[in-house]
């Protein structure tokens, strides 16, 4: 099915949109991971902790959720298919990869945000998170949000078998 121009640019500006709010929210993460990690002040370490586990559940993981969703229905809805183009098909598993491993750490990020609402611990307990954790899982999802980036923009050529299955299919209902 392919959507009429109109909505291919609604459907397109979506997932622009959604793609660049979760890059956004991944890059501003990383700063308050950043900070979390070298700041000596506990109050400010305990309330980055918070808003980094305020900011994984509702910005990064809606974020996240509606890039992958506005994504395929602009693979399903125009003529690059979800499984044609091995850029798209590559860009479909990273952001189902992101998402899943997203989901997944935001548990971690409750346990941390736990741990530093806790203001009655001592600031030995704010000693026993991994600091590095949130640096390292920030910078790598910048890391492949900007090969994602660059993969919609350069379009690599390259079909996928179904691809040119389709091709070969396309050019002979054309020949009829």
């Amino acid at each position: 099915m392919t959507m009429t121009p109109g909505l291919r640019k609604l459907a397109l500006t979506t997932h622009v949109a959604s793609s660049v709010g979760w890059l956004g929210s991944v890059t501003a993460f990383l700063a308050l991971s950043i900070v979390g990690l070298v700041s000596d002040d506990d109050q400010t370490v305990r309330a980055v902790y918070v808003a980094m586990d305020v900011s994984g559940w509702y910005v990064l993981v809606p974020f996240s959720v509606a890039s992958l969703a506005t994504g395929l229905v602009q693979s399903l809805g125009t003529s690059w298919g979800l499984l044609r183009h091995y850029w798209v098909v590559i860009k479909l598993v990273m952001t189902v990869v992101a998402s899943v491993v997203l989901v997944l750490y935001t548990e971690t990020l409750d346990h941390f945000a736990c741990v530093a609402a806790d203001t009655g611990a001592p600031r030995a307990s704010l000693d026993g998170l991994d600091g590095a954790s949130p640096v390292i899982h920030a910078a790598a999802a910048l890391l492949l949000l900007l090969v994602a980036t660059t993969l919609s923009v350069f379009k690599p050529r390259g079909l996928t078998r179904h691809g040119r299955r389709k091709q070969h299919q396309q050019r002979a209902l054309s020949r009829s």
